[in-house]
């Protein structure tokens, strides 16, 4: 049966497997990992459920953690990944891919994304922390609920991405979330396995901490829901997954790709690829939200926000374009045919609004509108130098491409994979 199920997937290449950042963790080609970690990751994480998630193999001469009353599994804090969990190229999901990959830029990206996606113990790992940091913060806040969300969730992590969380606190007293934070960062000064704590005050208040002996970096927020209302926003295409790895590694390796620097985060790189996709011609993705507007109420209770998706049938995409060709014309579409003056980025509507002469967008140098609160996540970019270098670095990057048709051209892969495989 599964021998059959995969031929159908490779001889149908329009069945989607990927999410955004903001996006259903439902992948077709890596349906195991889709099955012991999407929804049921998410059931997981209510409050009251056991954690069944199995630790990561463990091997010799490796560190422990663990906390005096419920120490973590073994082998968390390693120096090395085990070798499990390293990376293989050429895996099925390449196989899938090479209908995508016509010439060498295909090839490139496809190997880049093998070699750099987040694995299954990577996912297991965080699930086992986030799991004991739950019992931990219940002792402070009897009902309190944490839940992984972002690029650990949906599909689009690296190795070596931070894991965000959310710590949603239910009742009617309203928590301050700089008043939660700093209660936890005083608890979490109690727990073995934690180091590192720092309070953020950001718009979005956060507490950022490590696992203790390794580079997991964890960020913290209080009730910021919407992250998980995004993580089950929208599927995507088979050459999804790829391609936005690729774009947040050219940005970050140009220094685009920093909102704290004042340039783009990594959530809006994302939002920028599923705007370019869904603007074609023959668009690779669509918007969800526009199509089934009763799945994603952004009123909805936390709770079933995984199950709206659940029922949403597969996008079938026309398009065939290469993923050389795809990320080509995402290079080309932001240097040459965007209008940052006049057009707002919007995947809720799948096509580029008006700039209205509005608070939100008002003398703002990008306009990338959040889906479901609808604001600038692009606003940190206020400084018109950096705008500039942005733009430049599209049209150079464009440029060189065009001409050499090489991902080396622009993104030192070798590089970028040894670092990546460096990982704690």
């Amino acid at each position: 049966m599964k021998l059959y199920f995969f031929k159908c997937l490779v001889t149908l290449y329009e069945f989607p497997i990927g999410i955004y950042l903001i996006y259903l963790y439902h992948y077709v080609s890596s349906r195991r990992q889709y099955d012991e970690y999407s929804p049921h990751v998410v059931k997981r994480q209510r409050l009251g459920s056991p954690v069944t998630c199995p630790p990561p193999p463990c091997f010799p001469n490796q560190m422990v953690a663990g906390s005096s009353r419920s120490p973590l599994p073994r082998c968390l804090l390693s120096q090395k990944a085990p070798t499990a969990c390293r990376p293989t190229l050429r895996t099925r999901y390449q196989q899938m891919c090479l209908t995508y990959s016509r010439h060498t830029l295909s090839d490139q990206m496809v190997e880049l994304f093998e070699a750099c996606q987040q694995q299954a113990c990577d996912l297991k790992r965080k699930e086992v922390c986030r799991a004991q940091l739950q019992l931990d913060i219940q002792r402070v806040y009897a009902g309190a609920r944490l839940y992984l969300t972002g690029s650990s969730m949906n599909g689009l992590g690296c190795r070596s991405s931070d894991a965000d969380l959310c710590l949603v606190l239910k009742g009617k007293r309203r928590n301050d979330p700089i008043n939660v934070l700093s209660a936890l960062q005083r608890l979490f000064k109690s727990l073995s396995y934690v180091e590192r704590t720092q309070l953020i005050r950001a718009k979005v208040p956060i507490l950022r901490f490590r696992e203790k002996g390794s580079d997991l970096q964890f960020d913290l927020n209080v009730n910021n829901t919407v992250g998980i209302r995004n993580t089950f926003l929208l599927r995507t295409d088979l050459r999804i997954r790829p391609m936005i790895l690729v774009v947040k590694k050219w940005a970050r390796h140009h220094q685009i790709n920093d909102a704290s620097k004042g340039t783009l985060s990594s959530y809006t790189l994302v939002l920028m690829v599923l705007h370019y996709l869904q603007t074609l011609k023959e668009p690779v993705v669509p918007s969800l939200q526009r199509d089934y507007p009763e799945c994603f109420n952004p009123f909805m209770d936390i709770d079933i926000v995984p199950e709206g998706p659940k029922h949403i049938p597969p996008y079938k995409s026309t398009n065939q374009s290469s993923l050389g060709d795809l990320f080509r014309g995402f290079l080309r579409y932001y240097a040459t045919d965007f209008r940052w003056d006049k057009q707002v980025i919007s995947v809720r509507e799948a096509r580029a609004l008006p700039k209205i002469n509005s608070q939100e967008w008002r003398n703002k140098y990008i306009c990338v509108e959040e889906p479901f609160e609808r604001n600038n996540v692009a606003r940190a970019v206020h400084e018109k130098a950096k705008f500039d270098a942005i733009k430049a670095q599209f049209a150079e990057s464009c440029r060189i491409l065009q001409e050499r048709k090489d991902l080396n051209s622009i993104l030192p892969v070798r590089a970028v994979i040894n670092k990546e495989s460096s990982r704690k």
